[in-house]
């Protein structure tokens, strides 16, 4: 199955890749929330593949997601292009996102980054890869020699709770080697899979944001909860991953009551 998947993923991979610093037909779904002519037509290329492989397998995608899907049956989470505002602006930090769910279990996660040749591959119970090559998370045990993942919410315009972003952002400066905000959820988990962060965390996600990154950082070794340390699950507003070892240290620095 993983191999069907990942040609899948390929060929909305190639279209991005075909687009990647073109003209596009760019639309807000809201202030900066971005979505392109590319996002519909690689998550309809990729629907109609994975509806003639696996014709039983609902879909739940972001530019036409379903709201009456039952998740306890097998399902699909697909992000077509996970981090289109960089898309729009020439950042390669892009990515076609897949994953396989069975009773809200994952089973497979694919996230592809056609513009650098990243395939991030995992099953479950069979580790994590990067272009075929195993990965692990790093073995950084202190904050301090961290290096931390972080995206901000499309609400954070509207939202009013600026003060405890910029908080969140202080005790993590003050308390590790820096923070990164690359744009692409489901390539920050990843890159928190094979060592680059040792830490993530976001809030405001979507189940195909982050599905097909949880399971390749969790076979990777990491760790990925809640913002309370309990199991995330996509009702959770806020994901935090990690190496594991310095989980319960990033959750301090970001729970703000």
């Amino acid at each position: 199955m993983i191999s069907d998947l990942v040609s899948i993923c390929k060929k909305g991979g190639d279209i991005i890749k075909d687009n990647f610093n073109k003209k596009l037909d760019v639309k807000k779904k809201s202030s900066i929330d971005l979505v392109t002519d590319v996002d519909y037509f690689v998550e309809k290329v990729v629907k109609e593949e994975l509806d003639r492989k696996f014709p039983s397998i609902e879909i739940i995608a972001e530019e036409s997601a379903l709201d009456n899907i039952e998740e306890e049956k097998p399902v699909f989470y697909l992000d077509p292009v996970d981090g289109t505002t960089n898309f729009v602006h020439g950042f390669p930090f892009v990515a076609v996102s897949l994953a396989y769910y069975v009773k809200n279990r994952g089973e497979i996660g694919i996230v592809y980054n056609p513009i650098m040749e990243e395939l991030f591959t995992a099953e479950r119970s069979n580790g994590a890869f990067l272009n075929g090559k195993a990965i692990k998370v790093s073995s950084t045990g202190e904050m301090v020699n961290s290096l931390i993942g972080t995206g901000f919410p499309y609400s954070i315009v509207e939202s009013g709770d600026n003060e405890v972003i910029i908080q969140r952002l202080r005790n993590i400066l003050e308390s590790s080697r820096g923070i990164r905000r690359a744009g692409s959820a489901a390539l920050d988990l990843c890159y928190t899979a094979k060592g680059v962060f040792d830490g993530y965390y976001e809030s405001g996600l979507k189940p195909w944001d982050v599905a097909a990154g949880k399971i390749i950082l969790e076979e990777a070794g990491g760790h990925v909860s809640s913002l309370g340390g309990g199991e995330y699950d996509f009702n959770e507003p806020w994901i935090v991953g990690s190496n594991g070892l310095i989980h319960d240290h990033l959750i301090d620095k970001i729970n703000i009551s």
